[in-house]
Protein backbone atom coordinates (compact mmCIF):
# COMPACT_ATOMS: atom_id res chain seq x y z
CA UNK A 1 0.00 0.00 0.00
CA UNK A 2 1.32 3.45 -0.94
CA UNK A 3 2.29 5.97 1.74
CA UNK A 4 -0.43 8.36 0.59
CA UNK A 5 -3.07 5.62 0.84
CA UNK A 6 -2.06 4.79 4.41
CA UNK A 7 -2.05 8.51 5.18
CA UNK A 8 -5.58 8.89 3.83
CA UNK A 9 -6.70 5.91 5.90
CA UNK A 10 -5.31 7.20 9.17
CA UNK A 11 -4.49 10.91 9.22
CA UNK A 12 -6.53 14.10 9.42
CA UNK A 13 -4.52 17.05 8.07
CA UNK A 14 -5.00 20.65 9.31
CA UNK A 15 -7.14 23.14 7.40
CA UNK A 16 -8.09 20.45 4.88
CA UNK A 17 -11.59 19.04 4.30
CA UNK A 18 -11.26 15.27 4.60
CA UNK A 19 -12.41 14.43 1.03
CA UNK A 20 -9.90 16.93 -0.44
CA UNK A 21 -6.81 15.74 1.40
CA UNK A 22 -4.04 15.11 -1.17
CA UNK A 23 -0.77 15.36 0.77
CA UNK A 24 2.57 15.18 -1.03
CA UNK A 25 5.05 12.80 0.64
CA UNK A 26 8.24 14.65 1.59
CA UNK A 27 11.32 12.46 1.98
CA UNK A 28 13.78 15.11 3.10
CA UNK A 29 14.46 18.84 3.05
CA UNK A 30 17.57 20.98 2.76
CA UNK A 31 17.97 24.73 2.57
CA UNK A 32 14.87 26.14 0.94
CA UNK A 33 13.92 22.93 -0.87
CA UNK A 34 11.58 20.05 -0.05
CA UNK A 35 12.57 16.73 -1.65
CA UNK A 36 9.59 14.49 -2.35
CA UNK A 37 9.38 10.72 -2.57
CA UNK A 38 8.89 10.87 -6.34
CA UNK A 39 12.01 12.97 -6.92
CA UNK A 40 10.61 16.49 -7.04
CA UNK A 41 12.50 19.46 -5.59
CA UNK A 42 9.97 22.01 -4.36
CA UNK A 43 11.06 25.51 -3.36
CA UNK A 44 9.53 26.31 0.03
CA UNK A 45 8.66 29.99 -0.48
CA UNK A 46 6.51 30.24 2.66
CA UNK A 47 8.99 28.76 5.16
CA UNK A 48 6.63 25.87 5.91
CA UNK A 49 3.93 27.98 7.57
CA UNK A 50 6.32 30.84 8.37
CA UNK A 51 8.52 28.95 10.84
CA UNK A 52 11.65 27.96 8.94
CA UNK A 53 13.65 31.19 9.02
CA UNK A 54 17.14 29.74 8.37
CA UNK A 55 16.21 27.00 5.90
CA UNK A 56 15.54 23.32 6.39
CA UNK A 57 18.02 21.04 8.19
CA UNK A 58 20.26 23.88 9.29
CA UNK A 59 23.39 22.12 10.55
CA UNK A 60 24.00 24.36 13.55
CA UNK A 61 20.46 24.05 14.88
CA UNK A 62 20.36 20.31 14.22
CA UNK A 63 23.70 19.85 15.99
CA UNK A 64 22.48 21.82 19.02
CA UNK A 65 19.38 19.62 19.31
CA UNK A 66 21.36 16.38 18.93
CA UNK A 67 23.88 17.44 21.56
CA UNK A 68 21.11 18.40 23.98
CA UNK A 69 19.21 15.14 23.35
CA UNK A 70 22.16 13.16 24.70
CA UNK A 71 22.36 15.34 27.80
CA UNK A 72 18.79 16.14 28.89
CA UNK A 73 15.80 15.60 26.63
CA UNK A 74 12.98 16.60 28.98
CA UNK A 75 12.33 17.47 32.60
CA UNK A 76 9.32 18.76 34.46
CA UNK A 77 9.64 22.57 34.57
CA UNK A 78 7.63 22.98 37.78
CA UNK A 79 10.28 23.06 40.49
CA UNK A 80 13.21 22.43 38.10
CA UNK A 81 15.20 24.43 35.57
CA UNK A 82 18.05 23.87 33.12
CA UNK A 83 20.78 25.70 31.26
CA UNK A 84 19.11 25.90 27.79
CA UNK A 85 16.02 27.65 29.22
CA UNK A 86 18.08 30.08 31.32
CA UNK A 87 20.30 30.88 28.32
CA UNK A 88 17.26 31.48 26.13
CA UNK A 89 15.68 33.80 28.69
CA UNK A 90 18.84 35.92 28.72
CA UNK A 91 19.12 35.91 24.93
CA UNK A 92 15.54 36.97 24.32
CA UNK A 93 15.69 39.74 26.92
CA UNK A 94 18.71 41.13 25.07
CA UNK A 95 16.68 41.62 21.88
CA UNK A 96 13.25 42.49 23.32
CA UNK A 97 12.43 45.94 24.78
CA UNK A 98 14.37 46.58 27.96
CA UNK A 99 11.27 46.62 30.16
CA UNK A 100 10.44 42.96 29.53
CA UNK A 101 10.78 41.24 32.90
CA UNK A 102 9.87 37.54 32.71
CA UNK A 103 9.29 34.75 30.19
CA UNK A 104 6.56 32.11 30.42
CA UNK A 105 7.06 29.01 28.28
CA UNK A 106 4.32 27.10 26.47
CA UNK A 107 3.94 24.97 23.34
CA UNK A 108 2.95 27.07 20.31
CA UNK A 109 1.61 30.39 19.05
CA UNK A 110 -1.96 29.75 20.13
CA UNK A 111 -0.94 28.86 23.68
CA UNK A 112 1.34 31.89 23.87
CA UNK A 113 -1.65 34.17 23.17
CA UNK A 114 -3.83 32.13 25.53
CA UNK A 115 -1.28 32.68 28.30
CA UNK A 116 -1.18 36.40 27.50
CA UNK A 117 -4.95 36.78 27.74
CA UNK A 118 -5.12 34.83 30.99
CA UNK A 119 -2.30 36.88 32.48
CA UNK A 120 -4.01 40.14 31.53
CA UNK A 121 -7.35 39.16 33.02
CA UNK A 122 -5.84 37.64 36.17
CA UNK A 123 -3.67 40.73 36.59
CA UNK A 124 -6.80 42.77 37.29
CA UNK A 125 -8.29 39.98 39.41
CA UNK A 126 -5.15 39.96 41.57
CA UNK A 127 -5.52 43.70 42.06
CA UNK A 128 -9.09 43.22 43.21
CA UNK A 129 -10.59 44.84 40.12
CA UNK A 130 -13.11 43.47 37.65
CA UNK A 131 -11.72 44.34 34.22
CA UNK A 132 -12.47 41.50 31.80
CA UNK A 133 -13.31 43.17 28.49
CA UNK A 134 -10.88 42.76 25.60
CA UNK A 135 -10.37 44.88 22.49
CA UNK A 136 -8.88 43.38 19.29
CA UNK A 137 -8.48 44.45 15.67
CA UNK A 138 -11.02 43.07 13.23
CA UNK A 139 -9.65 40.44 10.85
CA UNK A 140 -7.14 39.11 13.37
CA UNK A 141 -6.04 35.51 13.80
CA UNK A 142 -4.45 34.63 17.14
CA UNK A 143 -4.79 30.83 17.17
CA UNK A 144 -7.29 28.01 17.56
CA UNK A 145 -7.70 27.58 21.32
CA UNK A 146 -10.83 29.14 22.80
CA UNK A 147 -9.33 32.36 24.11
CA UNK A 148 -7.35 32.86 20.91
CA UNK A 149 -10.46 32.19 18.82
CA UNK A 150 -12.44 34.68 20.87
CA UNK A 151 -10.08 37.55 20.03
CA UNK A 152 -9.83 36.56 16.36
CA UNK A 153 -12.09 37.32 13.44
CA UNK A 154 -15.42 35.56 13.71
CA UNK A 155 -15.93 33.42 10.63
CA UNK A 156 -15.49 29.99 9.08
CA UNK A 157 -12.60 29.09 11.42
CA UNK A 158 -14.68 29.38 14.58
CA UNK A 159 -18.35 29.57 13.54
CA UNK A 160 -19.31 26.20 15.14
CA UNK A 161 -18.09 27.53 18.50
CA UNK A 162 -19.44 31.10 18.20
CA UNK A 163 -21.80 30.87 21.18
CA UNK A 164 -18.99 29.53 23.38
CA UNK A 165 -16.55 32.38 22.71
CA UNK A 166 -16.34 35.32 25.10
CA UNK A 167 -17.42 38.77 23.95
CA UNK A 168 -14.75 40.96 22.41
CA UNK A 169 -14.92 44.52 21.08
CA UNK A 170 -13.32 44.88 17.66
CA UNK A 171 -11.89 48.03 16.15
CA UNK A 172 -11.95 48.01 12.34
CA UNK A 173 -8.78 47.14 10.49
CA UNK A 174 -6.78 50.39 10.13
CA UNK A 175 -7.24 51.62 6.56
CA UNK A 176 -4.93 54.32 5.20
CA UNK A 177 -4.21 56.81 7.97
CA UNK A 178 -6.09 54.57 10.40
CA UNK A 179 -8.61 57.18 11.48
CA UNK A 180 -11.40 54.58 11.27
CA UNK A 181 -9.62 52.41 13.87
CA UNK A 182 -8.48 55.35 16.01
CA UNK A 183 -12.02 56.75 16.22
CA UNK A 184 -13.35 53.33 17.20
CA UNK A 185 -10.63 52.81 19.83
CA UNK A 186 -11.49 56.13 21.45
CA UNK A 187 -15.10 54.99 21.71
CA UNK A 188 -14.34 51.50 23.04
CA UNK A 189 -11.46 52.15 25.45
CA UNK A 190 -12.63 52.49 29.04
CA UNK A 191 -11.71 51.71 32.62
CA UNK A 192 -13.39 48.28 32.47
CA UNK A 193 -11.27 46.98 29.56
CA UNK A 194 -8.55 44.52 30.59
CA UNK A 195 -6.49 44.23 27.43
CA UNK A 196 -5.91 45.28 23.84
CA UNK A 197 -4.42 42.52 21.66
CA UNK A 198 -3.07 43.00 18.12
CA UNK A 199 -0.87 41.57 15.40
CA UNK A 200 1.60 44.43 14.97
CA UNK A 201 1.76 45.92 11.45
CA UNK A 202 0.81 42.71 9.59
CA UNK A 203 -2.26 40.51 10.01
CA UNK A 204 -1.00 37.15 8.77
CA UNK A 205 -3.82 34.66 8.23
CA UNK A 206 -6.30 37.30 7.06
CA UNK A 207 -4.18 37.84 3.95
CA UNK A 208 -0.98 39.61 5.02
CA UNK A 209 -2.93 42.84 5.55
CA UNK A 210 -0.57 45.65 6.49
CA UNK A 211 -0.94 48.92 8.38
CA UNK A 212 1.34 51.68 9.56
CA UNK A 213 3.38 51.87 12.79
CA UNK A 214 2.14 55.42 13.42
CA UNK A 215 -1.44 54.13 13.57
CA UNK A 216 -0.61 51.35 16.01
CA UNK A 217 1.31 53.83 18.16
CA UNK A 218 -1.85 55.92 18.44
CA UNK A 219 -4.03 52.90 19.24
CA UNK A 220 -1.63 51.86 22.03
CA UNK A 221 -1.51 55.42 23.33
CA UNK A 222 -5.30 55.55 23.59
CA UNK A 223 -5.34 52.18 25.36
CA UNK A 224 -2.61 53.34 27.74
CA UNK A 225 -4.61 56.44 28.64
CA UNK A 226 -7.15 54.03 30.18
CA UNK A 227 -4.45 51.83 31.77
CA UNK A 228 -5.33 48.96 29.38
CA UNK A 229 -2.77 46.14 29.07
CA UNK A 230 -1.37 45.96 25.52
CA UNK A 231 -0.53 42.55 24.02
CA UNK A 232 1.56 42.17 20.86
CA UNK A 233 1.02 38.88 19.04
CA UNK A 234 4.43 38.62 17.35
CA UNK A 235 4.02 34.92 16.60
CA UNK A 236 4.31 35.55 12.85
CA UNK A 237 5.96 38.98 12.75
CA UNK A 238 8.76 38.19 15.20
CA UNK A 239 12.37 37.20 14.50
CA UNK A 240 13.04 39.41 11.50
CA UNK A 241 9.96 38.93 9.35
CA UNK A 242 9.08 42.65 9.10
CA UNK A 243 12.65 43.80 8.47
CA UNK A 244 13.47 44.34 12.14
CA UNK A 245 13.81 41.69 14.84
CA UNK A 246 10.29 42.46 16.05
CA UNK A 247 7.49 44.45 14.43
CA UNK A 248 7.20 46.43 17.67
CA UNK A 249 10.73 47.74 17.03
CA UNK A 250 9.00 50.19 14.67
CA UNK A 251 6.90 51.59 17.53
CA UNK A 252 7.43 54.38 20.04
CA UNK A 253 4.84 52.88 22.40
CA UNK A 254 5.87 49.37 23.44
CA UNK A 255 3.40 46.65 24.52
CA UNK A 256 3.25 45.15 28.00
CA UNK A 257 3.19 41.57 26.74
CA UNK A 258 4.77 39.78 23.75
CA UNK A 259 3.58 36.46 22.27
CA UNK A 260 6.30 34.49 20.46
CA UNK A 261 6.50 31.23 18.51
CA UNK A 262 7.01 30.17 14.83
CA UNK A 263 10.51 31.48 14.03
CA UNK A 264 11.55 31.02 17.66
CA UNK A 265 13.07 27.56 17.07
CA UNK A 266 13.76 28.02 13.34
CA UNK A 267 11.04 25.49 12.51
CA UNK A 268 12.72 22.53 14.24
CA UNK A 269 10.57 22.02 17.36
CA UNK A 270 7.33 23.49 18.74
CA UNK A 271 7.61 26.17 21.40
CA UNK A 272 5.69 29.22 22.56
CA UNK A 273 6.85 32.00 24.86
CA UNK A 274 4.93 34.85 26.45
CA UNK A 275 7.01 37.71 27.86
CA UNK A 276 5.77 40.51 30.07
CA UNK A 277 7.01 43.68 31.75
CA UNK A 278 7.35 44.40 35.45
CA UNK A 279 3.89 45.90 35.60
CA UNK A 280 2.38 42.48 34.91
CA UNK A 281 4.75 40.39 37.02
CA UNK A 282 4.33 42.65 40.05
CA UNK A 283 0.71 41.55 40.46
CA UNK A 284 1.83 37.89 40.68
CA UNK A 285 4.99 38.38 42.74
CA UNK A 286 3.17 37.94 46.05
CA UNK A 287 3.11 35.30 48.78
CA UNK A 288 -0.66 34.83 48.47
CA UNK A 289 -0.85 31.46 46.70
CA UNK A 290 -4.34 32.18 45.40
CA UNK A 291 -2.76 34.84 43.16
CA UNK A 292 -0.31 32.45 41.49
CA UNK A 293 -0.63 31.82 37.77
CA UNK A 294 -1.81 28.20 37.63
CA UNK A 295 -1.01 27.36 34.03
CA UNK A 296 1.44 24.91 32.49
CA UNK A 297 2.18 22.36 29.77
CA UNK A 298 3.86 18.97 29.89
CA UNK A 299 6.61 20.08 27.54
CA UNK A 300 7.08 23.56 29.02
CA UNK A 301 10.62 24.78 28.23
CA UNK A 302 11.61 21.46 26.67
CA UNK A 303 15.43 21.44 26.76
CA UNK A 304 15.81 20.36 23.12
CA UNK A 305 13.42 23.08 21.92
CA UNK A 306 15.32 25.62 24.02
CA UNK A 307 18.59 24.42 22.47
CA UNK A 308 17.09 24.91 19.01
CA UNK A 309 15.91 28.41 19.93
CA UNK A 310 19.32 29.36 21.32
CA UNK A 311 21.06 28.20 18.14
CA UNK A 312 18.50 29.98 15.96
CA UNK A 313 18.78 33.24 17.90
CA UNK A 314 22.57 33.17 17.55
CA UNK A 315 22.26 32.76 13.77
CA UNK A 316 19.57 35.46 13.58
CA UNK A 317 21.77 38.06 15.24
CA UNK A 318 24.71 37.52 12.88
CA UNK A 319 25.51 40.33 10.43
CA UNK A 320 25.09 37.95 7.49
CA UNK A 321 21.51 37.07 8.50
CA UNK A 322 20.56 40.70 9.09
CA UNK A 323 22.08 41.58 5.71
CA UNK A 324 20.02 38.79 4.08
CA UNK A 325 16.83 40.16 5.62
CA UNK A 326 17.65 43.63 4.23
CA UNK A 327 18.50 42.11 0.83
CA UNK A 328 15.15 40.29 0.62
CA UNK A 329 13.32 43.46 1.66
CA UNK A 330 15.08 45.41 -1.11
CA UNK A 331 14.27 42.71 -3.69
CA UNK A 332 10.60 42.80 -2.69
CA UNK A 333 10.61 46.60 -2.95
CA UNK A 334 12.10 46.44 -6.45
CA UNK A 335 9.50 43.87 -7.50
CA UNK A 336 6.66 46.02 -6.17
CA UNK A 337 8.06 49.15 -7.84
CA UNK A 338 8.24 47.38 -11.22
CA UNK A 339 4.97 45.47 -10.90
CA UNK A 340 2.80 46.39 -13.90
CA UNK A 341 -0.84 47.35 -13.77
CA UNK A 342 -2.81 44.10 -13.83
CA UNK A 343 -6.61 44.24 -13.98
CA UNK A 344 -6.96 41.18 -11.80
CA UNK A 345 -4.80 42.61 -8.98
CA UNK A 346 -6.34 44.68 -6.20
CA UNK A 347 -3.15 45.46 -4.26
CA UNK A 348 0.58 44.66 -4.05
CA UNK A 349 2.26 45.28 -0.70
CA UNK A 350 5.33 44.33 1.30
CA UNK A 351 6.91 44.77 4.70
CA UNK A 352 10.37 43.37 5.39
CA UNK A 353 10.61 39.82 4.02
CA UNK A 354 6.83 39.57 3.47
CA UNK A 355 5.36 40.18 0.01
CA UNK A 356 1.63 39.95 -0.73
CA UNK A 357 -0.39 40.26 -3.93
CA UNK A 358 -4.13 40.49 -3.40
CA UNK A 359 -6.35 39.46 -6.29
CA UNK A 360 -9.77 40.92 -6.97
CA UNK A 361 -12.38 38.30 -6.11
CA UNK A 362 -16.14 38.04 -5.76
CA UNK A 363 -15.51 35.85 -2.72
CA UNK A 364 -12.41 37.33 -1.02
CA UNK A 365 -11.03 35.62 2.06
CA UNK A 366 -9.54 32.30 3.08
CA UNK A 367 -12.16 30.15 1.29
CA UNK A 368 -12.03 32.04 -2.01
CA UNK A 369 -12.49 29.80 -5.05
CA UNK A 370 -9.33 31.23 -6.61
CA UNK A 371 -7.20 29.59 -3.91
CA UNK A 372 -6.91 26.21 -5.64
CA UNK A 373 -6.14 27.85 -8.98
CA UNK A 374 -3.22 29.73 -7.43
CA UNK A 375 -1.91 26.81 -5.39
CA UNK A 376 -1.98 24.36 -8.30
CA UNK A 377 -0.32 26.78 -10.73
CA UNK A 378 2.76 27.29 -8.57
CA UNK A 379 2.98 23.71 -7.31
CA UNK A 380 3.09 22.49 -10.91
CA UNK A 381 6.23 24.63 -11.20
CA UNK A 382 7.69 23.16 -7.99
CA UNK A 383 7.02 26.31 -5.98
CA UNK A 384 5.23 26.14 -2.64
CA UNK A 385 3.16 29.32 -2.44
CA UNK A 386 0.13 28.30 -0.40
CA UNK A 387 -2.24 31.28 -0.87
CA UNK A 388 -4.38 32.84 1.80
CA UNK A 389 -7.60 32.70 -0.19
CA UNK A 390 -7.24 35.33 -2.92
CA UNK A 391 -3.83 36.51 -1.65
CA UNK A 392 -0.56 35.22 -3.08
CA UNK A 393 2.18 35.76 -0.56
CA UNK A 394 5.89 35.13 -0.21
CA UNK A 395 7.66 34.79 3.16
CA UNK A 396 10.88 32.87 2.45
CA UNK A 397 13.73 31.59 4.60
CA UNK A 398 16.43 34.21 4.96
CA UNK A 399 18.96 32.10 3.05
CA UNK A 400 17.04 32.40 -0.23
CA UNK A 401 19.22 33.82 -3.03
CA UNK A 402 18.34 36.68 -5.38
CA UNK A 403 18.24 34.15 -8.23
CA UNK A 404 15.69 32.03 -6.36
CA UNK A 405 13.64 35.13 -5.57
CA UNK A 406 13.79 36.01 -9.25
CA UNK A 407 12.46 32.57 -10.13
CA UNK A 408 9.45 33.16 -7.87
CA UNK A 409 8.84 36.68 -9.17
CA UNK A 410 8.98 35.37 -12.76
CA UNK A 411 6.45 32.64 -11.93
CA UNK A 412 4.13 35.23 -10.38
CA UNK A 413 4.26 37.31 -13.56
CA UNK A 414 3.70 34.17 -15.63
CA UNK A 415 0.59 33.46 -13.57
CA UNK A 416 -0.89 36.86 -14.40
CA UNK A 417 0.19 36.70 -18.04
CA UNK A 418 -1.64 33.40 -18.40
CA UNK A 419 -4.60 34.15 -16.17
CA UNK A 420 -5.32 37.83 -16.82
Amino acid sequence: MKLTDIDKQNIWHPFSPLPESRPIPVKSAKGIYLHTSDGRKILDAISSWWVNIHGHANKKVAKAIAKQAHRLEQVIFAGFTHQPAVKLSKGLKEVLPADQSKLFFSDNGSTSTEVALKLAIQYWHNLGKSRKKVIAIDGAYHGDTFGAMSVGERGIFNQPFADLLFDVSFVPFPEGDGQNAIKSMKELASEDVAAFIFEPLVQGASGMKMYEPSVLDQLIEIARSHNIICIADEVMTGFGRTGRLFACDYLENKPDIFCLSKGLTAGFLPMGITTMNERITSAFDVTDRSKAFFHGHSYTANPMACAAANASLKILRKKKTLANIARIEKAHQNFVDQFPKVDRVFDVRHRGTILAIELKADDPGYTSDVKEEIYSFFLERDLLLRPLGNVIYLIPPYIITNEELGRIYDAIMEFFNQNG
